[in-house]
């Protein structure tokens, strides 16, 4: 079979250019709203820069700006390469990125002012809502539609990801967004109480399930074979732990609503079935693992597969640690505090960055058809966000079990051993240590950001001294002696 297509690499070059800004600027916001929780002087009084407006912000930029970049720009290169055949629609592509762009930079513009719906992870006011929807909708269309002129009958694994991401996303974010417009930037959701709560956490906990963790899951099921130069170790497995995803993470929501006005047989159900869902999830990540087996030894070499790597084991930690903290027991202890934060970033940083960042420098390697500008600051920068991320993770673990522990602490006398104050002062150390461990990061990103630059910027000055080369031996071939 001929596999040699005119491939839309362009839109792909965008997004992965994109999604690098993006991750420099949501992990920038980061730091600076972590250094405002250690030391609130830092607000300077001003309501457009206080921790309530730049957290949505951060969460946006860093979910849509550099996840959905990410999605896309992979999503993009892969159903083409799997499937021989350029997207179905260029127009529809250029479209997503140009409306995806103008979501994240209405993210930053509208949430600074204080116009917000309240709801984590959908924020945004309604007509932003409606531009997702537009946008996501293109998206999936053009996907689904390469997919029906594909030129092989299988549809690759990665793709079943990416696929069920794109459908699930689409009614949830619906569903969770419905509103009544009452002025050009203010609505009220047609959801009120613990109704508004469930369908805010099913949303929520899904974003993360299908957007955060099923579309990066198709990333890692072509990514990790093809850095490794090594087919999947199951492909059975892929399937059985795609079907059992599905249909499992749907129900997991309620689990965020322990302990409240939420029905108790809701938020049980969703901590049973939160449990059961570490098989599947480990399935995905025994799955990645073990593709590596008898290529153990590039990892000395290959910097971009320790990143691809690492990633499947905080994966594999996280969908450990979030059935264990959805137990009512742990719940109890974990509920409300920082632990909670600990590990909603070991997947975000541990999991999405990582494995988004392999994917990120092994796309820019052959969309730019060469080597990195410099192997040695791809190196550097993973060590950054490994550290980086340990650093803030473990913080985080040790004060949310602190908090917890001080939240119930009784005297002698049946009262609470604690103010609310005294675990805020206790706190001020490790916020101190997360935004150190978010600094660190950060800095690793800029890194990335400088090498990604850089190697675009080799790529172009050699092909245009290349084209110059050729057009001067043209123009000495064309001169007649004489002439």
């Amino acid at each position: 079979m001929n596999t040699t297509h005119n491939y839309n690499e362009d839109i792909t070059k965008w997004f992965s250019v994109a999604a690098c800004i993006y991750l420099v600027i949501g992990t920038g916001i980061g730091v600076y709203i972590a250094s405002e929780l250690a030391w609130p002087f830092l607000n300077f009084d001003n309501p457009y820069i206080s921790f309530g407006r730049l957290r949505p912000v951060h969460t946006n930029v860093v979910v849509y700006g550099f996840g959905g970049c990410v999605l896309m720009a992979t999503a993009y290169y892969v159903v083409q390469r799997t499937c021989y055949v350029r997207l179905w629609s260029d127009k529809m592509a250029w479209f997503t990125f140009w409306g995806w762009n103008l979501y994240v930079i209405g993210a930053l513009v509208t949430l600074p002012l204080g116009y917000t719906q309240g709801k984590e992870y959908a924020e945004l006011e309604w007509p932003f809502d409606i531009l997702l929807t537009v946008v996501w909708l293109a998206y999936s269309i053009n996907f689904i539609f390469t997919l029906s002129i594909r030129r092989v009958s299988h549809i690759y694994v990665a793709n079943w990801f990416f696929l069920s991401m794109m459908i699930m996303f689409t009614y949830l974010h619906v569903v969770n967004s419905l509103s009544i417009p009452v002025e050009l930037m203010k609505s009220y959701s047609i959801f009120a109480g613990v109704q508004d709560a469930m369908i805010q956490w099913w949303w929520g906990h899904n974003a993360i399930g299908f957007y955060l963790t099923a579309g990066f899951l198709g990333i890692m099921y072509y990514f990790v074979p093809k850095q490794a130069n090594r087919p999947v170790y199951s492909y059975r497995l892929s399937v059985i732990h795609f079907w059992a995803l599905i249909f499992g993470y749907v129900w997991l929501g309620a689990h965020h609503l322990q302990y409240t006005a939420l029905p108790d047989w809701t938020g049980s159900l969703g901590a049973a079935i939160s449990l059961a869902m570490i098989i599947p999830s480990w399935g995905g990540a025994i799955n990645g693992m073990f593709t590596l087996s008898g290529a153990w030894d590039k990892l000395r070499t290959d910097y971009i597969l320790r990143f691809l790597i690492v990633a499947l084991a905080f994966y594999a930690m996280s969908t450990f640690e979030g059935p264990v903290m959805a137990s009512k027991t742990v719940n109890a202890l974990s509920h409300y505090t920082d632990w909670t934060i600990g590990h909603v970033h070991s997947g975000a940083l541990g999991w999405v960055a990582m494995i988004s960042i392999g994917a990120l420098y092994h796309m820019v390697e052959r969309l730019w058809d060469t080597r990195m500008f410099s192997v040695r600051l791809v190196n550097v920068h993973f060590w950054l966000a490994t550290v980086g991320t340990a650093i803030y993770i473990t913080a985080m673990w040790v004060a949310g079990i602190m908090q917890g522990l001080m939240w119930r602490a009784y005297d002698d006398y049946g009262n609470l051993a604690y103010t609310f104050v005294e675990s805020v002062a206790q706190m001020h150390p490790y916020y101190a240590i997360r935004m150190m461990g978010g600094l660190v990061f950060f800095s690793g990103a800029c890194v990335m950001l400088f090498n990604v630059v850089m190697t675009i910027r080799k790529t172009v000055k050699h092909h245009h001294s290349t084209v110059s080369v050729i057009t001067d031996n043209k123009a000495a071939i064309s001169v007649k002696p004489g002439g």
